[in-house]
């Protein structure tokens, strides 16, 4: 059996706020990246962010966003549906005076309808149930950079666009995760 005082915790892994622990709710559906699965993504990704526009589309507990942050990116937009949870997520911004993070309140495919950003890197880590990866594919290559890099983690991992490039992957538990690349094609 888990110990009260330590569930629902995260642990930010590196950047400037390395250690910081850090609350969240229960939701159905909400289960952060471990800390050893972060490590092992910020190591692919580079340890330092700086200059780079962060999307987390499906923030939850915040894990991967507010590591995004810690470790100096520019701008991390965190994206969350459930009300309670993002009222979580603006204390944590607040706690860690996070001012380039933004608390999105929104289903993350009615954000990218409406969003024009594109983003450096972006984390896809959705409730195992979600299946909704075409619609979200269609909407999503409009909102990279070229040589952007895409964290997808799911249960099962879903089939990809052609326009995301294999760069690496692992596995942890019931979870699958990759790190894939998008490179423009000149037309």
């Amino acid at each position: 059996m888990k110990s009260s005082k330590y569930s629902n915790q995260v642990r930010i892994v590196g950047g400037t706020h390395r250690g910081r622990k850090l609350a969240f709710a229960d939701a159905e559906g909400l289960r952060p990246t471990p800390d050893r699965v972060r490590e092992q993504v910020f190591n692919w990704l580079g340890q330092d962010l700086t200059g780079k526009s962060v999307l987390d589309l499906f923030s939850g507990s915040g894990a991967l966003g507010l590591e995004a942050a810690s470790r100096r990116a520019a701008k991390v937009v965190m994206v969350e549906s459930n009300r309670q949870t993002a009222r979580i997520l603006q204390q944590a911004r607040q706690t860690l005076a996070l001012p380039q993070v933004e608390i999105v309140v929104s289903d993350g495919l009615l954000y990218l309808q409406q969003t024009q950003q594109q983003f450096d890197v972006v984390f896809l880590d959705p409730p195992f149930a979600w299946q909704q990866w075409p619609q979200l594919f269609d909407l999503l290559q409009g909102r990279l950079k070229n040589g952007a890099m895409v964290y997808i983690e799911a249960g099962r991992l879903p089939e990809m666009p052609s326009w995301l490039t294999a760069h690496r992957q692992g596995k942890a538990g019931i979870s699958r995760f990759e790190l894939r690349l998008y490179v423009q094609v000149a037309e």
